[in-house]
């Protein structure tokens, strides 16, 4: 009979011999959950302005949510998503990156995009459905948010090899949860990305749960970081409640990108502190008991507790800049109010530098 007939030798299914196995994976930190640093090794070279700089964004996004969550039970912001217990992951790895590297975002990625520079009353037009709030300012280097789960992954694959074909030292960071790394478009960015050495950071915010659905049911792999290796493109998981780690990991990240040495999976636990979105009930899915733990990591508490011990921050800073948010938001919703209402001709003019005859002709039914 042939080789490799059906009644050669069987062999068990648990007695393989040419396994591929992975190691299990410790989260990268900088700061215990107390704010004292336990591994100097990683702590990003930054300054104390610098230092104070991160917090201030940190606080200032906390407050942020506090007042857009209002508004929308307010009816005026549209679709929110809240960010508060994320800032540690969206504020430290947009700060790790130059004003010239791309932000491709999420749904809940507003603050990433507005610290990148987004005006915030343009951010506010876009949860309005307002055209204006899509039309990006030259020179800021941002996508909108991607409300299709996983689509902005390809986006930035897609930059990443634009940055590459022009040789420029860029780099494209695109941010989705734990839900979008079980989309197809998840597989093919990273696919794609590992194939071309690509200048691209797959920033991954694993807050437990996709809407209701807990981590242990959206996969069977140890971590998200070890689906990285598939790719062929290095996998790191990091404590996102820990901002320094989170500027450290982006920082080492972007530096190896643009050196050629292509794309990072990094995979962030972080935990939202809110529901998944205004019309969520996260007590549902939810225990008292695992709020209360997480909050115990809170990434503005445990910063603040390192830099009040560096002198660095106090309780009058923190006052401060919530009383400065919330009359920023307050300057920016009624800018975003005031702004001319939108037009069925303004909407196709927004869309078309050469507007096409047969919107031309379907403008005027509307005029």
């Amino acid at each position: 009979m042939s080789k490799g007939s059906l009644d050669a030798p069987a062999k068990p299914v648990n007695s393989l011999t040419h396994e591929v196995h992975s190691e299990d994976v410790a989260p990268l930190q900088v700061l215990s959950p107390e704010g004292e640093v336990i591994n100097p090794d990683y702590m990003p070279d930054l300054t104390d302005e610098q230092l104070k700089e991160v917090m201030y964004r940190m606080v200032f996004t906390r407050a942020w949510d506090d007042r857009a969550i209002n508004l929308g039970r307010q009816g005026r912001l549209g679709f929110y998503a809240p960010v508060s217990g994320q800032e540690g992951t969206m504020v430290g790895s947009e700060y790790a990156l130059t004003k010239e590297d791309f932000v491709c975002p999420g749904y809940r990625d507003m603050p990433q995009i507005v610290w990148h520079g987004l005006p915030m009353y343009q951010a506010f037009l876009y949860s309005r459905g307002h055209q204006h709030g899509g039309q990006i300012p030259e020179g800021v280097n941002v996508l909108m948010p991607q409300i299709i789960i996983g689509a902005q992954i390809l986006h930035a694959t897609g930059i990443a090899m634009g940055f590459k074909l022009k040789g420029e030292k860029r780099v494209a960071i695109t941010y989705t949860g734990d839900g979008g790394s079980s989309e197809g478009d998840f597989y093919e960015g990273l696919n794609y990305a590992g194939s071309f050495k690509l200048p691209v950071i797959y920033f991954v915010q694993n807050n437990g749960y996709a809407i209701t659905t807990p981590f242990a049911k959206q996969t069977g792999a140890q971590s998200i970081a070890h689906k990285a290796l598939a790719a062929g493109i290095r996998g790191l998981q990091i404590d996102g409640m820990d901002v320094l780690a989170v500027i450290y990991a982006v920082q080492q990240a972007a530096a190896i990108a643009r050196d050629g040495g292509g794309a990072t999976l990094i995979e962030a636990l972080t935990y939202r502190f809110r529901p998944h979105s205004m019309s969520d009930d996260a007590t549902k899915y939810r225990t008292k008991e695992e709020e209360q733990e997480w909050s115990l990591r809170d990434p503005l508490i445990r910063f603040g507790k390192f830099l009040e011990a560096k002198g660095l921050w106090s309780d009058e800073d923190t006052a401060r800049v919530r009383e400065e948010a919330k009359n920023a938001v307050n300057e920016h919703i009624k800018k975003a109010e005031q702004t001319e209402k939108m037009t069925v001709a303004g909407l196709i003019d927004s869309m078309f530098e050469n507007t096409p005859a047969h919107l031309e002709e379907q403008k005027a039914d509307f005029q």
